[in-house]
């Protein structure tokens, strides 16, 4: 409780605060139930001239219009392949403001593209549940600095807005950040220094503990064709790295290879509470969970794998064995829960992190995935399953695909869950998902006693969109999510 004691302080003392919330724990107890969820979809039919768009989505259980989508707002061009987003202002800049007038406004979505470099800004504020297309920064805009494949958006403590790449102007691997002024305006390459990582993909600061982590995919020549196991021959083109920089110098300080068994390290989370120098990451390829941290006294980070998800022996495949591919994880507000998707075996995972550096398995649901029992993969030998999962069903609707992004309540009650990974990958791993349209259900999650379960009420169903199924992939709430936000120490 004495973070919500400090909360009241930075109230009192600062007056007019800016957007989200003055620490994560006043979020996880005080912050509004969501009634919109912001979703990222991608048209898969690449003829498609009205193209990817953001889907407003009513999740108010008391709405008419409930788990339907009430608004599309299209980017209305080819190829773009919307996959993340962030916000123009978040947490980070709460207590920036010490005048009305300094107060920012969360008002902007921020969506960067993939396939054709682009990022679309978007307007949430004037109308919430209509969203509408606010400006376009053209894809000749990042090679302009020598980026292509924008990825993760993060506002900075300044007001300004910053987004990691992937590759260089060629599409080959590049680890580096792009910065934008409040109103959108190329500003420059983030970093300083000769030191460039060899990947890039997601990204967390701590400036309390002047540091910015970020974790590593692989080349967009690579990548954007689908994944193909001789990708991992060169580990210059694809990632197994985390990537430690100075905040204030903005150098790259340490680069600590995470070996085969952490090969393409993605969603990267620090602890919320911003006096907690330690995250973890989730590691796509074998389905492992790192924790990083640096002991008091430290110049470097280390990190140790924590959870390790067994690959299973199966026929009728392909390849021998099949590993979960975990695509997201994130933890919850409070700091007690890390969760994660397996976006081949089809799970959805609970763990306990009050002891960080032993997870406990509280929760486990299974949402399609590629070993269901009435498919064609036989599971030879499973070191955690006695049997394949049968198929799940919501609302008569069988989920096709896999679990793959995550987004929970900020009170830690409700864990969305969608299908879709990046349409190229979708259409490799599982085609009848593209073919069908992506979907998003919601977890009941027991918070005082760990496990979860399936909302049976709850499905938003992309099948019968207005051009075709269409693929879900990140989701937000208007006011700032687990995944958005980032709190400074007051």
């Amino acid at each position: 409780m004495e973070d919500l004691k400090d909360t009241w302080g930075i109230i009192r003392t600062h007056g007019h605060c800016g957007p989200g919330y003055p620490n994560p724990l006043y979020a996880f107890l005080k912050g509004p139930v969501e009634k919109l969820l912001y979703v990222v979809c991608v048209q898969p039919n690449l003829d498609e001239e009205h193209g990817d768009y953001l889907a407003t989505v009513d999740v108010d259980s008391a709405s008419p219009t409930y788990c339907q989508v009430i608004h599309r707002t299209f980017t209305n061009s080819k190829g773009n392949e919307l996959h993340h987003s962030g916000w123009n202002t978040c947490s980070s800049c709460h207590v920036r403001a010490h005048h009305a007038k300094d107060v920012p406004i969360r008002d902007r979505m921020v969506l960067p593209c993939l396939n054709s470099d682009r990022i679309f800004i978007v307007d949430t504020g004037t109308d919430p549940r209509a969203p509408k297309l606010a400006k376009v920064i053209e894809g000749d805009v990042l090679k302009s600095v020598g980026c292509t494949a924008p990825h993760t958006t993060h506002c900075l403590p300044n007001g300004n807005i910053m987004v990691s790449v992937m590759g260089d102007a060629e599409g080959k691997a590049l680890g580096e950040f792009v910065e934008f002024d409040k109103n959108f305006e190329l500003v420059g390459k983030w970093t300083r220094g000769e030191k460039k990582a060899a990947c890039g993909y997601d990204y967390w600061y701590q400036p309390k503990f002047n540091v910015l982590v970020a974790s590593e995919w692989g080349a967009p020549r690579l990548f954007r064709r689908g994944f193909q196991p001789t990708d991992i021959d060169d580990w210059t083109q694809y990632g197994r790295r985390l990537n430690f920089y100075r905040w204030q110098e903005r150098e790259l300080f340490q680069t600590l290879d995470l070996g085969l068994e952490g090969a393409t390290p993605l969603e990267i989370r620090f602890l919320h509470s911003p006096r907690e120098n330690q995250g973890y990451v989730g590691c796509a390829l074998n389905a492992n969970v790192y924790r990083f941290h640096q002991e008091p006294g430290a110049n470097e980070y280390t990190a140790e794998k924590v959870i390790d998800v067994p690959a299973k022996k199966v026929a009728n495949y392909g390849d021998p064995t099949i590993g979960g591919m975990m695509t997201d994880i994130l933890i919850s507000l409070d700091d007690r829960f890390l969760y994660f998707s397996n976006w081949l075996h089809g799970d959805v995972r609970q763990y306990d992190i009050r002891d960080r550096a032993r997870p406990r398995l509280t929760g486990q649901v299974f949402l399609g995935g590629a070993i269901q029992s009435d498919s064609k993969v036989r599971v030879l030998e499973d070191p955690e399953l006695s049997e394949q999962p049968a198929p799940r069903y919501v609302k008569n609707r069988r989920l096709q695909g896999g679990p793959q992004m995550l987004q929970l309540s900020l009170d830690g009650k409700r864990l969305y869950v969608s299908s879709s990974l990046f349409s190229p990958w979708d259409k490799q791993f599982y085609p009848e998902m593209v073919r069908a349209g992506g979907t998003i259900v919601q977890l009941d999650v027991d918070i005082v006693n760990g496990g979860m379960k399936v909302n049976e009420d709850f499905l938003v169903d992309f099948a019968n969109e207005p051009y075709g199924p269409a693929l879900p992939h990140e989701m937000r709430y208007p006011g700032g999510d687990c995944t958005s936000d980032i709190w400074l120490e007051s």
